[in-house]
């Protein structure tokens, strides 16, 4: 009998190979892979010997169990990746998920910060006691300044930024490469930082000089450099001493920021999306919807006729 994990284990071996896949995507597929193995085994199937009646009943849970939209359609494409695969190595002669209609995905606007509301959670953030807060204040600027991604901030070297760079050189999906610019405010960061950078260091390496821990942010955790969760846990701390609901802000959403603000000062919008490392123009185009909004909201608020009363 066929065995589902199998196929799985070779499907993300073929992603990471040939298509060198980020690590957070293979995870993302081998989580979302396992959920549909966990809905069919007690009805006694798996992805191996699934048939289309039992993808169907799958497919529609997605969305009785109250998942967003965006959720629900990336485990189908999971799914429908993986089958596309298995025809491919001829395990399978059939896709059960091919009969099934793509749900209809809503793409929200992302949230997105006021210039004001980013300048005061950086304040917040420098308000902080000695090195945690230049430590803060420089990732918040970074992320900011250059539209980092979480995973592509916390993973910077320290000799990316050891000689005060104008620019970073990110590798970004799927190990892409691009330019990241630093405006003067970031490059300040950094330089302020790197006085007490030393204070992060494990305790074995303090004495190994920067050579034992390799990284911009190191952390005296597993790990050795902070993870993203902890910068997303001291943001949202920096947001609710700034007075703004931390629900509101995420790493993300100084990315979110980042393109926003660019697009109302006047960028274009293949810039930005170099900037930002999309493979398509489709996914920075949606910034545009956001600046949009933000400027008629402008003219109706500050505008003498548009002004209500």
């Amino acid at each position: 009998m066929a065995d589902g994990a199998a196929w799985i284990e070779a499907f993300l071996e073929m992603m990471a190979g040939e298509r060198a896949s980020a690590r957070n995507t293979l995870t993302a597929y081998a989580r979302d892979l396992a959920d549909a193995q966990a809905f069919l085994k007690p009805r006694g199937h798996d992805l191996a010997s699934a048939g289309a009646e039992a993808i169907e009943a799958y497919f529609a849970a997605l969305s009785d169990r109250g998942l967003s939209p965006a959720t629900a359609a990336r485990r189908r494409s999971a799914v429908r990746q993986f089958y596309r695969f298995v025809l491919g190595e001829g395990w399978r002669s059939d896709d059960p998920s091919r009969r099934v209609d793509a749900p209809k995905k809503g793409r929200p606007l992302p949230k997105v910060l006021s210039r004001a509301e980013v300048d005061a959670i950086i304040a917040a953030a420098g308000a902080r006691d000695g090195a945690q807060g230049l430590r803060l204040s420089c990732m918040i600027e970074l992320a900011y300044a250059s539209g980092l991604r979480i995973s592509e901030l916390t993973a910077l070297p320290l000799a990316a930024l050891a000689r005060d760079p104008a620019y970073l050189i990110v590798k970004g999906k799927g190990g892409k490469e691009r330019l990241a610019p630093l405006n003067d405010a970031a490059r300040a960061a950094v330089k302020a930082y790197l006085e007490v950078r030393k204070g992060f260091l494990p305790r074995k390496t303090e004495g190994g000089g920067d050579a034992a821990n390799p990284w911009l942010f190191p952390s005296r955790g597993k790990a050795g450099r902070l993870t993203p969760r902890r910068f997303a846990q001291l943001l949202d701390e920096a947001a609710a001493d700034a007075g703004i609901d931390p629900a509101r802000v995420s790493p993300h959403v100084l990315r979110h920021a980042f393109a926003t603000h660019l697009l109302e000062g006047g960028a274009d919008l293949r810039i930005v999306q170099k900037l930002l490392g999309h493979a398509d123009i489709a996914t920075t185009q949606i910034y545009t919807h956001v600046a949009g909004e933000r400027l008629r909201e402008v003219v109706e608020t500050k505008h003498p006729l548009g002004r209500k009363g």
